[in-house]
């Protein structure tokens, strides 16, 4: 697997990085202070989990004035995206083949 898909399986391995994705995603561009009042940690922590969020390219902020916004970049899941087609695909093709033998074991 490449080190990307490694990155955003890690990064996202996180719950309270996941949550704060999600609602990135749900809600838009967001301050820091807004994903602080309901992300159940301080702002300190939704700090470094903003920053890993970035690192991974998942996140990319925007400052206006003295206050950053966050936004979510979906096109940076495409790797997963991906990655899930293909296993979705090998999956789908043995349930064919065990399909296929329970028939032949049924005749």
């Amino acid at each position: 697997m490449p080190d990307s898909h490694d990155m955003l399986f890690r990064t996202l391995a996180d719950p309270t990085r996941r949550a704060i994705f999600e609602r990135l995603c749900r809600d838009g561009e967001l301050t820091v202070g807004a994903l602080t009042a309901q992300a159940g940690v301080s702002q300190p922590a939704v700090s470094k989990h903003l920053g890993v969020l970035k690192q991974a390219g998942l996140v990319r902020d925007r400052q206006a004035g003295r206050q950053t916004h966050y936004s979510a970049q979906l096109g940076a899941l495409r790797p997963l995206i991906d990655w899930t087609s293909q296993m979705a695909g090998f999956w789908e093709a043995r349930f064919d083949d065990l399909e296929n033998l329970l028939a032949r074991m049924d005749q």
